[in-house]
Order: C-alpha cells, then structure tokens, then sequence
C-alpha cells in the first residue's frame, strides 16, 4: 500500500500542473496574458525542480551532487527567461517567490549535504 502513496501524490502534483498549463490557453490575448502565457513552461519547471530537490535524499550520493548541479542550471536558467520576459518591467510577486523559493530549496539541499568519510 504504502507504493502507491507517492504515485497517487506524484498523480495529483501531474493533474494540477496540467490544469495549471490548461487555464494559461484562457488566457486574453493582451500583451501580459502572451507573457504569462509563454512563461508557462518555466513556471512549471522551477516547481518540478523545487519539488525534485525536496526528494533528493532518495537519490545515491554521486546522483545527489550531480541533481544539485543540475538544478542550479535549471533554476538560473529559468529564472533568467522569466526576468525576460518581463524585462522593463516589475516581475510579478508570485514569480519573485517562485524563483526565491526554488533558489532557497537548491541552498538548504546543498547544506544538508554531508562531505564524504575521506578516511576511509
């Protein structure tokens, strides 16, 4: 039983993602709705990064680091298309916290980090 609680999350994070990328074709065809519309994807990918960097753990250790990495990239770069995006203009609070969060969750990932036993 306890298999199917992280399929039937991972479900449910997949379905309000696609809701979410749904509502974004309603969007009105106004300059801020194309912007918000085109910022979709990235969006969507600093949520799967912050949420991939919450199960980091379950990863081996030369994984772990190489996910670290990785989400470093994949955060710089997608916070990067969204500031411009946006560029000449106040990006929206909730994109600033989307990118403070991811960026918070990549930090706190690398201090639980512990160094390898070298003396081995």
């Amino acid at each position: 039983m306890s298999q199917d609680v992280p399929q039937l999350t991972w479900a449910v994070l997949l379905g309000r993602w696609i809701d979410f990328a749904r509502t974004a074709l309603a969007l009105p065809r106004t300059e801020e709705g194309q912007r918000l519309r085109a910022a979709v994807p990235d969006i969507i990918m600093l949520q799967a990064v912050w949420f991939a960097l919450q199960h980091l753990t379950e990863l081996c250790a030369s994984e772990r680091a190489l996910g670290l990495d990785r989400a470093e990239i994949l955060i710089d770069k997608h916070a990067a298309v969204l500031r411009d995006l946006w560029a000449g203009r106040l990006l929206p609070e909730a994109l600033t916290e989307l990118i403070a969060d991811a960026r918070g969750s990549l930090k706190q990932a690398r201090n639980a980090q512990v160094p390898p036993d070298l003396s081995r």
